[in-house]
């Protein structure tokens, strides 16, 4: 099917969808009453019902204030600690929804948050008082053998691509749970378990549909409009809503050899020692993230999850230097479909969890470091200390070679209280607090941060970019001179 002809019948298929829900609202739009919303700068501000009308007649999708059905619901993002509530939701259906949503946000310069997966750790996919961009129901992807290419709308999820992908004996760098936005993981770097072998999933991005803030759609690759191409490839939501998203696909068998090769509390440091010391000369088709974590009635323990995506035949001598570290309490590495390993952390860190994380990469993976993290690690069935590594396909890309500038890094340390039942405030901010002083110890060993995960200042923003920052700048000037898309690790444009 001619790529027209597909789009086409997509745009047909979702008005069939959409048009019940759509005229139920707008009949009860006609009573709009004027709202009360928070501007870009953060002062109040009123829309006119009338305008909310206008809008809502422009879209084919839905568009929902407070108390509307859906609105608690679509407001809802992964960590369950934010509970954020904008004006006005505008639940997109393709890109022409999004240039209306855009052009009224710009119009009235109002707070606009982007939703895609709803993933973000710090809430940045949802906004208190302003207009949210929901990218959800845009979720269709096309994948195609004859070009090994993907394209996946702005509203898909790492798993869409996987599945869709793995069906043609394809993949491509993807985070490590499978309801996580492609959108947003790719547009700030993107780590994954395929990324020793592929590279990051920005260096996978071949090219994107993107509404910039003027209201245009448009296409960029490395041959049209390439500057603003580079910026995206790490540079985050700072240029405008990406509507779809083109990915470079790599032949890659549907079954890999992976799993869990865990060790005891006592074997830790050896078992650290082991992923300093090789990290860097593993084959690039193996990839081990490592978690310290507290086990029920076993205790903490040093888990690695190792991915092999080569050989089979190849897998027991890659993975042999580790299991001679120690003798392992568990090791459950075996033959399993990729597509299907890729959710494995899907329910625990499913919607609703509550997260509190600090996180930054680490060059150089030390002893001194390694005794600071075992003496800082918790004893706690919520508390864990997760490395996810980097190397191989990864670093052999210059930092200048993406807006992702972090090409040295041995791994990304994160340290995390996670949960899943209500809490107290008070409970609430020991967990917090927990972290934060555990961090405090091990920060010195670390330079910078991923974007996904953290929420930063201005200045620590435009030091972790580095020397790209400048360039950044030059594009957010042309694209978003008024940083009206700010909810994000914001590139100033202003310098």
């Amino acid at each position: 099917m001619k790529r027209r002809d597909f789009c086409v019948s997509a745009l047909a298929a979702g008005i069939a969808t959409t048009l019940p829900d759509r005229h139920a609202f707008a009949l009860a739009a006609a009573d709009v009453a004027d709202l009360a919303a928070v501007t870009s700068k953060g002062a109040q501000t009123t829309l006119e019902g009338a305008a909310v009308r206008e809008l809502a007649d422009s879209m084919r999708g839905n568009l929902l204030m407070s108390g509307e059905h859906g609105y608690d619901h679509a407001r809802a993002v992964w960590n369950g600690m934010i509970d954020r509530k904008p004006a006005l939701i505008a639940r997109c259906e393709g890109a022409s929804d999004v240039s209306h949503a855009m052009t009224f946000a710009r119009e009235r310069n109002l707070l606009v948050a982007v939703r895609g997966g709803g993933h973000s750790i710090s809430g940045k996919a949802v906004c208190n008082g302003g207009l949210m961009i929901d990218l959800s129901s845009m979720n269709s992807v096309r994948a195609d053998l004859t070009t090994r290419t993907a394209r996946a709308d702005g509203g898909c999820l790492e798993g869409h691509i996987d599945h869709e992908a793995a069906m043609l004996h394809l993949a491509t760098t993807g985070g490590v749970v499978s309801h996580t936005g492609a959108g947003g993981l790719t547009l700030g770097g993107g780590f994954g378990r395929l990324c020793r072998k592929y590279a990051m999933a920005c260096d996978n991005f071949i090219g994107a549909d993107i509404v910039t803030v003027d209201g245009q759609l448009r296409h960029v690759s490395d041959e049209e409009n390439a500057e603003l191409m580079w910026a995206l490839r790490g540079g985050g939501s700072n240029f405008g809503v990406v509507t779809a998203l083109e990915y470079k696909l790599h032949q890659q068998d549907p079954m890999v050899v992976a799993g869990d090769i865990n060790f005891a509390w006592k074997d830790a440091r050896d078992a650290l020692m082991f992923y300093a010391e090789h990290g860097d000369d593993m084959p690039d088709e193996l990839n081990l993230n490592v978690i310290l974590v507290t086990v029920p009635e076993v205790g903490r323990i040093v888990s690695f999850e190792a991915i092999w995506c080569g050989d089979p035949a190849k897998a027991d001598a890659a993975l042999r230097p580790l299991r001679n570290v120690a003798t392992p309490i568990a090791d459950t590495v075996a033959a399993v479909p990729y597509a299907k390993f890729q959710k494995r952390g899907d329910n625990s860190n499913r919607h609703g969890a509550r997260l509190y994380m600090k996180s930054s990469f680490v060059n150089d993976f030390t002893p001194e470091l390694v005794d600071e993290v075992l003496e800082v690690h918790r004893e706690s069935p919520i508390y864990a200390i997760y490395f996810m590594q980097s190397g191989g396909a990864v670093n052999r890309k210059a930092s200048a070679d993406t807006a992702f500038p972090h090409r040295s890094a041995h791994s990304n340390m994160m340290l995390w209280n996670q949960w899943h039942d209500l809490e107290s405030e008070a409970e609430r901010e020991t967990r917090i607090a927990e972290v934060r002083s555990d961090w405090a110890r091990l920060k010195k060993f670390t330079h910078g941060y991923y974007v996904n995960l953290n929420e930063e200042d201005a200045a620590r923003t435009h030091a972790n970019y580095g020397e790209n920052y400048e360039r950044l700048v030059k594009v957010k000037k042309k694209y978003d001179p008024t940083n009206l898309m700010h909810m994000n690790a914001n590139i100033d444009p202003t310098g």
